[in-house]
Parts: structure tokens; sequence; C-alpha cells
């Protein structure tokens, strides 16, 4: 592994973020661009870290045996790549995944997944706040439609773009997969 290339940490992309049940969602190409920024980071043989919400809450999708726990099958890891198991939003709380990072000189870090204004915006706070040089996807992330904390329903859209605007500046770089796999194949 390469470890000058930053990490891609690929969040919660399970089964169960595919289910209709889940909610009306923004960017429906966003599968697609992590996959082939997973092909590019495998072609790069840089570093890969998939990350799975592993419930607490009985009849969660995401409870342990549950279908909706196991990864999309386009985007699951392979026997070499790093799986980190999270049991709130944030992928390093109670995870290890920092000491794991720094165990390997890894400082840079791209994030994808779902969802953006969630588990992602959490996992890439975080990132910030302990000093990893960090990089959001617009594109190969996406949210789910909600309604604010006056009442306001707001779409997917929204939400998502709300969550990137959040990090953007301060704890990450927001760019698109694209940028990112052009850096990627330079040296």
């Amino acid at each position: 592994m390469h470890a000058h290339h930053p990490a891609l940490i690929i969040i919660d992309m399970q089964q169960g973020m595919a289910s209709p049940a889940a909610g009306s969602r923004n960017n429906p190409a966003a599968e697609h661009q992590i996959a082939a920024l997973l092909q590019a980071w495998r072609a790069a043989d840089a570093t890969v870290v998939h990350v799975r919400h592993i419930s607490r809450t009985p009849g969660s999708p995401f409870w342990p045996g549950q279908p909706g726990v196991e990864f999309q099958a386009a985007l699951a890891p392979l026997p070499e790549e790093h799986v980190v198991e999270k049991n709130v939003p944030d992928a390093f709380i109670h995870s290890g995944l920092e000491r794991w990072l720094r165990v390997r000189s890894i400082s840079k870090l791209v994030i994808v997944g779902v969802s953006t204004n969630n588990s992602v915006e959490s996992s890439a706070r975080t990132a910030g706040n302990l000093g990893f040089a960090t990089q959001v996807v617009a594109d190969a992330c996406f949210a789910f439609a909600q309604v604010d904390y006056a009442g306001t329903p707001r779409t997917a859209d929204e939400v998502h773009a709300m969550a990137l605007v959040n990090l953007h500046g301060e704890y990450a770089q927001v760019v698109t997969a694209a940028d990112v796999i052009d850096a990627l194949s330079r040296p």
C-alpha cells in the first residue's frame, strides 16, 4: 500500500441504505462514483477502508444478522481491505480507526458514502479536528430528505448541500470524484 496516497474511507454503503424504506434521497449516481473511486484506489494500490454501521437498536435494518447490514455487492471489501465497524455515526468513535491510520502513517483521507449530513459529516469533522488532511467527495455522497428544526421540509439536495457547506474550509475540502481520481494518478 502507498502511504503517500490518501486513504479512501467508504462510509455505510450497506444494503439497508439502498432500500426504498430509507427515504427520498439525492445523487442517484453516488454509487457509480464510489465504484469509480474504489476502482482507482485499487489500481493505485492505495489504502481503502470500508466502514459499516452495526446498530444497537433491535429492529434496525443495521442490526447484526439482518440483510441491511451487509455491504452492497458492487462495493464490497476485498479480503486485504480494512473494515471498521461502528455503532454511532462517527467512524472514529470507539472504532480504532484513528490508531489504524496513524500506525500506517496515513495523514490524508478521502471520505465518501452516506449519509452526507450524518455519518459522513460527523466522521469528516472528527478527521479534520484530529489533523487529517480531509477531502469529502460531494458527488460520491448522498443524503435523505428531512424536516428541519423549524418544521420546514427540506429536500435531500438541500440537506446534502448544507452538510457540505458545514464541512468545507473548516474541517475538510469538498471536491468531486474527478478531482481526487486526477490527483491520485499524479506522482
